[in-house]
């Protein structure tokens, strides 16, 4: 494990999720929200690194070959599925008490990776380079957006593929990521989100291109209230929403 030392992370931010450790896979639990949500972040995370990488999703371990970073990785969520698809995976999260409970979860499933209690500042600065960077869920949490994108940017190799994952802010986003999720579903502890934190899709690809990164799509994750499902969406970026973009060779 390595000691984070960097100006982006938010010390209140960390102490929400570290408080909710010992939760990540409890399917009714806190993270709920996020359980109902990985199959549809996983469909758009697969294809997109399928596309970039000319990778069958239907053969054996189609991802076997790729170093993929799943930064504020949790409880690894994202990492298991990315593991059984033949990826190497590292996982790191700025929050300490997440890291034993991945790996405990990760050790009991038989999957193999790396999990380390450390920042994407700090392994930009170790020289780490990894095919794919998965930061889904954390822009929105960090003091310091740009230099946070910047840190992802360095850490994929040329041609490398970025795929974040965040909130917008507008009036809709405020009734439903923390009036609705916090409030009347309690679905998350009051405070998790802090609206003035929220990002624009516009605004993320403005602080994406001044990271150095080339987005080149963007998505909405839409949840529909009747059929208690999530989907994705080419059109509704209104709340949810992930993007992609890839470092210039």
């Amino acid at each position: 494990m390595t000691n984070p030392s960097t100006t982006t992370v938010d010390p209140a931010e960390i102490a929400k999720f570290e408080a909710m450790a010992a939760e990540w896979w409890d399917l009714e639990g806190k993270f709920k929200p996020l359980h109902m949500l990985n199959p549809t972040r996983l469909d758009y995370i697969t294809q997109q690194i399928a596309s970039e990488f000319d990778r069958d999703l239907k053969g054996d371990k189609p991802f076997a070959g790729l170093r993929i970073l799943d930064i504020g990785c949790g409880g690894g969520l994202l990492c298991e599925p990315m593991a059984r698809l033949g990826a190497t995976v590292v996982g790191a999260d700025a929050a300490e008490r997440n890291i034993p409970v991945a790996q405990v979860h990760a050790e009991q499933s038989g999957l193999e990776i790396d999990y380390r209690f450390t920042t994407a500042e700090a392994m930009a600065a170790d020289g780490e380079q990894f095919d794919v960077v998965l930061n889904m869920e954390v822009v929105e949490h960090v003091a310091d957006p740009l230099s946070y994108l910047t840190a992802c940017h360095d850490l994929l190799k040329p041609g490398g593929l970025h795929i974040c994952s965040t909130i917008n802010r507008n009036p809709k986003s405020f009734a439903m990521a923390i009036v609705g999720a916090e409030y009347v579903m309690r679905w998350l502890p009051k405070g998790t989100h802090e609206w003035n934190k929220f990002i624009t899709p516009d605004e993320l690809f403005d602080l994406m291109k001044n990271a150095g990164l080339s987005p080149v799509d963007r998505k909405g994750f839409k949840f529909n209230f009747l059929q208690f499902t999530w989907s994705i969406s080419a059109s509704d970026l209104s709340v949810n929403y992930v993007t992609a973009a890839l470092k210039p060779d």
